[in-house]
């Protein structure tokens, strides 16, 4: 299952139900975690999440059913009109943990699509979609993978063409930052609230050269400000990644995970380099997308 990154977020005004409207374009990078499922003899879904061999911390990513795989699997189910199926999910992290690059909901959606296979249903990406949407707004995208456009809350997806491979250079953070607290310092930092959002024509014209020069300039995120007002520090990563020559900074999603675009796969080696030896961050990923989303292997 990839990650995701947004190539621009623009966020509206706080909704009645809670939620922000989203324009979105979403990018899946082939930052992956892995997923294998087992079938039980009984009706229990477990799992146990690994990074590096070794077992997460229930602090950094849920278990029981707060885990947004165990929730997954069982409305999966429930969808099919099957509750006796059992499952035993072990999922291995790759994707940064609260890190802007929805980890969990790519989670969720390959144990949908692995567990759709495991348990024989049959269903295709399409009528996943509607589960998928009920598990978080990220979900339905990382089905599919590729570029799309997110509207609603992101939920609502439309895949969109382009042309060429894209390369990333992303560094992490010790500390992960709340997607509803980011929210919440938009909500505060625009108390009058915000324009409709808007999709850059000028960004779905970059995808459809697939140059990155002209990509850089139209990268944005509406949610910059709020995640600088709560983490100030990353603005130093972005001003260091920019002077070592990225051709732009972005935060992903919520943060706090920095990404800088390189030229091509050789520029982002030296990005790469030069950025683990600044010593910022706690690690520095490699990234290329387009690719596919959650698939068996």
């Amino acid at each position: 299952m990839p990650a995701k990154i947004n190539l621009c977020l623009g966020v509206g005004a706080r909704r009645d139900d809670g939620f922000h409207p989203l324009a979105t374009v979403y990018q899946a990078v082939d930052v992956c975690d892995e997923i294998r499922v087992n079938l039980r003899a009984d009706n229990e879904v477990t799992v146990v999440v690994t990074h590096d061999g070794e077992l997460m911390s229930s602090e950094l990513v849920p278990d029981g059913d707060d885990n947004i795989g165990v929730r997954a699997a069982k409305l999966l189910r429930e969808h099919a009109g099957r509750p006796d199926l059992g499952v035993d999910i072990a999922i291995r992290k790759e994707i940064p943990v609260a890190g802007g690059m929805a980890g969990g909901s790519a989670d969720a959606a390959g144990v949908l699509v692995a567990c759709n296979e495991l348990w024989g249903f049959g269903y295709s990406k399409d009528e996943l979609e509607p589960i998928a949407a009920n598990l978080g707004s990220d979900v339905p995208f990382l089905l599919h993978g590729g570029n799309a456009l997110g509207s609603g809350r992101g939920e609502l997806v439309s895949q969109i063409l382009s042309r060429g491979t894209f390369h990333w250079v992303a560094v992490t953070s010790d500390v992960g930052l709340s997607t509803a607290a980011v929210y919440a310092e938009f909500d505060r930092l625009n108390p009058v609230g915000a324009d409709e959002p808007q999709i850059a024509p000028e960004l779905l014209a970059a995808l459809r050269t697939g140059d990155p020069e002209d990509l850089a300039p139209a990268l944005s995120n509406d949610l910059t400000e709020a995640a600088l007002s709560l983490r100030p520090d990353l603005a130093d990563v972005m001003t260091v990644g920019s002077s070592l020559g990225a051709l732009a900074a972005l935060i992903s999603g919520s943060g706090p995970t920095i990404l800088f675009l390189a030229r091509d796969a050789a520029h982002g080696d030296e990005l790469a380099a030069m950025l683990t030896a600044s010593g910022l961050g706690a690690d520095v990923i490699q990234a290329y997308g387009p690719v596919q989303g959650a698939r068996l292997i």
